[in-house]
């Protein structure tokens, strides 16, 4: 007994340390008690009626043993169904000997003091779920086993009634009687096991369900089994308190509406702060949550000119016009002269800027036969170049005539080197290159008379003409 003992109380401390939170979870169970044999008196009555007719005169007919004498092991299979196996001591003192015919008390003798022994197997059906109950659970039970009585033995079929009172929803009262049939003839004992009841009174202990993150929800319940959460959201964290499991949070350490997965939208542009540029300042959807103040598709974040409309590839601000002639310096050609859009903001040659330039050009004087220029005419060159400068895209062809005195091939050469020598000074002094072009056409495009000294003055001249 004192091993028995022992065992139950070890036991004890393995089931507290097991047992989990929520009976359907908790498949195994284990229960330890005391026992007692009602010493034949059911089967010593001969009617039906009469057999449990004293059926809790425990003080004439149990034989209990004062300390813990039986242990059941079982597991839940499912459907309200659970198998296990209980294994009792008890020691027989009390025993109804022969069988009665009338009712009332029957005599009862000690057959000696024998121990008694059970093993024996136990298919459970609970009726908890069927009554909806938390605390009561009571059970149909059948069965078979072995029974030993000093040094009978025999085999019996078991049926019973009991009941469960659950304290906790892992710890319970367990109260059953268990009728055992024998098929012995006889009622001798130490010779043969006549058939009777047996009851047990004990604790039960429910444990075997695993809860990984300790939540108090098992594995098979919990949708987030590693990490403690909370029943509400079947065992998944909510870190923010908004609401919306972690598991479904798109922002789980912060707080947010349902309607945005659980994300913030501190500037209410409907925008989640995690996918707004600008968290804290309503803007449109198109710039990233940010507001552009003056319209011109730059976000004032990244806008230079927040309230004047500018192109994005100048930071949202208006492209600078030194000019002012209405064409961006970027595309002027001449951003430092007033022009027009035709011509790329640079002026366009006007016919009273030619005919200037060929009165200027008129005056050029040459030494007699040769390209070099009187010294009277460098003003005159300085006032072409002038008026050249001021259209600084425009390309001009400068030309050179001759009289017809003298040889054509020398007269050809000398306006050919004449306008070359006009086109020589305008680049020395500020014009491109590639806006100039030189030719000599010596007689042969005459202006007047080669007849008269005023008429071949007039020939021998330097042209200036626009190419574009």
């Amino acid at each position: 007994m004192k091993h028995l003992n022992r065992l139950f109380v070890a036991a004890l401390m393995f089931a507290g340390l097991n047992a989990q939170a929520q009976d359907s979870n908790n498949p195994w169970a284990i229960s330890f008690g005391a026992n007692a044999v009602d010493g034949g008196r059911v089967s010593a009555a001969s009617k039906v009626e009469d057999q449990f007719s004293q059926y809790f005169n425990a003080n004439k007919y149990w034989n209990i043993l004062p300390s813990v004498s039986y242990v059941n092991v079982s597991r839940h299979v499912g459907n309200n169904f659970s198998f296990g196996v209980t294994g009792s001591v008890n020691k027989i003192d009390k025993f109804v000997g022969e069988r009665m015919t009338n009712p009332g008390d029957y005599p009862v003798g000690n057959p000696g003091d024998l121990m008694y022994y059970g093993i024996d197997g136990v298919i459970k059906y609970s009726f908890m779920d069927m009554l909806k109950s938390k605390w009561l659970d009571p059970y149909l039970h059948v069965g078979g086993g072995y029974t030993f009585l000093g040094d009978a033995s025999t085999g019996t079929v078991n049926g019973g009634l009991g009941f469960n009172f659950w304290f906790t929803e892992q710890v319970g009262l367990s109260l059953q009687s268990t009728y055992k049939h024998s098929f012995d003839d006889t009622r001798t004992p130490d010779v043969d096991v006549a058939s009777h009841l047996q009851h047990f009174a004990g604790l039960t202990f429910k444990f075997g369900g695993k809860d990984t993150d300790g939540d108090g929800i098992y594995d098979k319940d919990d949708a987030c089994p590693e990490v403690a959460g909370l029943k509400e959201f079947q065992g998944c964290p909510d870190t923010d308190a908004d609401g919306i499991a972690d598991k479904d949070d798109s922002c789980p350490e912060v707080a947010g509406p349902k309607e945005f997965n659980g994300c913030p939208d501190t500037d209410g542009d409907g925008i989640v702060d995690k996918d707004d540029a600008c968290p804290e300042v309503a803007g449109p959807a198109a710039m990233q949550g940010c507001p552009d103040t003056d319209g011109d598709g730059v976000a004032d974040k990244d806008d230079k000119c927040v309230d004047v409309k500018g192109p994005r590839e100048n930071a949202g601000c208006p492209w600078p016009d030194t000019d002012g002639d209405g064409v961006a310096d970027k595309d002027d050609k001449c951003p430092d002269v007033k022009g027009t859009v035709a011509n790329n903001g640079c002026p366009e040659v006007s016919e009273d800027a030619i005919k200037k330039l060929n009165a200027y050009a008129k005056t050029i004087l040459f030494n007699s036969g040769k390209s070099s220029f009187q010294k009277q005419t460098y003003p005159v060159l300085e006032s072409i170049a002038a008026i050249l400068k001021e259209y600084p895209t425009s390309k001009f062809s400068i030309e050179g005539h001759t009289d017809s005195d003298g040889k054509d091939a020398a007269n050809l050469k000398l306006s050919k080197d004449r306008a070359a020598a006009v086109k020589t000074y305008l680049i020395d002094h500020g014009i491109a290159a590639d806006r100039l072009t030189s030719e000599g056409y010596g007689e042969a495009k005459p202006i007047d008379s080669n007849k008269t000294a005023k008429g071949k003055a007039n020939n021998r001249r330097v042209e200036v003409k626009l190419v574009n």
